[in-house]
């Protein structure tokens, strides 16, 4: 499909992270070829919702171009999420980006909880337990993989 706008002028590098369970953190760059007063605006959807919502925190360069969101008390409870961001500019018509997110490739995870080591002196070495780091996506246990790493000191 042709892009409505002009070359060059939908944003790049767009990425987000969710972080502390209900933080989500976006950004992006200006498009190389956008005209110097070119504004743009994120909208998320939450995959089978109807709503689109913008965002209320915008992350803005010494020029006061928004060029990142921080969502907060964000309720995931969805796999997938839908990301536009759109611009506008007196000069030209700005080309927009979309993307589709799988919203757990993107979450950086706490630490697991309650981490217990409980070591003998003899030969059955030591018994280390833990729970699942909290998410606010993933809920199996299964879908987590560990690693230990032990250092004698």
């Amino acid at each position: 499909p042709v892009l409505a706008g002009m070359n060059g002028s939908a944003i790049e590098n767009f990425s987000c992270v969710i972080y502390n369970i209900f933080l989500m953190n976006c950004t992006w760059q200006a498009g190389r070829d956008a005209p110097a007063d070119t504004q743009y605006f994120l909208y998320w959807q939450k995959s089978g919702e109807d709503n689109q919502m913008e965002c209320e925190l915008y992350i803005r360069d010494e020029n006061r171009r928004n060029m990142g969101c921080i969502f907060q008390n964000v309720s995931m409870g969805t796999e997938k999420a839908y990301f536009l961001v759109n611009g506008s500019s007196k000069d030209s018509l700005i080309q927009f980006y979309d993307e589709y997110i799988d919203l757990y490739e993107i979450e950086i995870l706490t630490a697991p909880l309650n981490v217990t080591a409980n070591c003998t002196g003899d030969s059955a070495g030591c018994i280390i337990t833990w729970h699942p780091p909290r998410t606010s996506q993933v809920k199996k246990a299964k879908c987590f993989q560990y690693e230990i790493n032990i250092q004698n000191k």
